[in-house]
């Protein structure tokens, strides 16, 4: 069963890369609901808050045009921990889970101590209000913090090997007949992918992302476009009022999951700690009256499609 095959942990060597792995990006419908499993169950702090009246010219909120939120939140910054980055689309309360994300691995002997329901081999396995699995294990974090990475399907274990090392400049760690185990250096969080039948990424379908120098981004396209690889946002540079600049460019791979490579070291400067973090966030959802407006008008906030 899946959850018997997250239950694992890996030790190596540590070796330092300048590619970074960054956050996973979760789409959440319940806002409140989900801040609150994040920082009251899990433990983990809002490092920043952003609101934007339209939608991302790089699809980091989904292929929505509406309003949006993006919130950053962990156990650490970005530069030493990997951590989540939640989206929240106001016209939209739901969306539909696929079977392509498998987990959230979390090593924290406090939060494991705190939870309840059934354990295997050390870990227990939380699911998020928006349906999202979260394993945690009751170990003390390693040298890649406590969010120590992320579990996810594939249908074909030698192309992902072949995309994620050849195209990415990842490592592969560990391999077998049902599961890779991948990263840029074993201080960081790794990525895992097991072997499934097929994949269904649903609306829910999240998206991973790297930093990486930024002069390395247009070269990384290049060679993905060279082999027959998707490119979903060709290299652009998105602004952000009152932070820096950032150079980004969107894969997709071959099971269409989606990697943002971000450029170095502009995306430094954008993701320092706001101290204001939530309180933005705070006044944010105080001033969210979507539901409201809908029921005014005889509707419901919709799923997404």
């Amino acid at each position: 069963p899946i959850f018997t095959t997250l239950l694992y942990t890996i030790k190596f060597e540590v070796s330092m890369s300048p590619r970074r792995v960054l956050h996973w990006v979760f789409k959440i419908g319940n806002r409140p609901a989900t801040m609150d499993f994040l920082r009251s169950t899990l433990g983990m702090s809002v490092l920043r808050h952003e609101e934007f009246k339209e939608g991302c010219d790089a699809a980091c909120n989904g292929p929505y045009d509406g309003m949006w939120s993006k919130t950053m939140i962990g156990y650490g910054n970005e530069d030493d921990n990997f951590v989540l980055e939640l989206t929240y689309n106001y016209g939209i309360d739901k969306y539909a889970l696929g079977n392509d994300f498998l987990g959230l691995h979390i090593t924290d002997k406090e939060v494991f101590g705190r939870l309840q329901g059934e354990e295997e081999k050390g870990v227990r396995r939380v699911v998020s209000p928006d349906g999202y699995p979260f394993l945690v294990s009751d170990t003390d974090a390693g040298p890649a913090g406590k969010i120590t990475g992320i579990s996810l399907a594939s249908t074909d274990l030698e192309k992902t090997t072949a995309f994620w090392c050849g195209i990415l400049g990842l490592t592969a760690f560990s391999t077998s007949d049902s599961e890779i185990t991948l990263g840029f250096d074993t201080s960081q969080a790794f990525v895992r992918f097991v072997k499934t039948d097929s994949i269904e990424h649903a609306t829910a379908y999240g998206r991973v992302a790297f930093a990486v120098p930024e002069d390395e981004l247009a070269g990384a396209q290049a060679a993905a476009e060279n082999a027959g690889h998707k490119i979903l946002t060709p290299l652009i540079t998105l602004k952000t009022e009152g932070k820096a600049d950032v150079s980004v460019v969107i894969f997709a791979d071959p099971d269409g999951y989606e990697i943002c490579f971000v450029g170095d070291p502009g995306f430094k400067d954008l993701s320092r700690v706001d101290p204001r973090g939530d309180e933005l966030l705070a006044e944010a959802m105080e001033g969210d009256r979507s539901s409201e407006w809908y029921a005014k008008k005889g509707k419901q906030k919709g799923s997404a499609r």
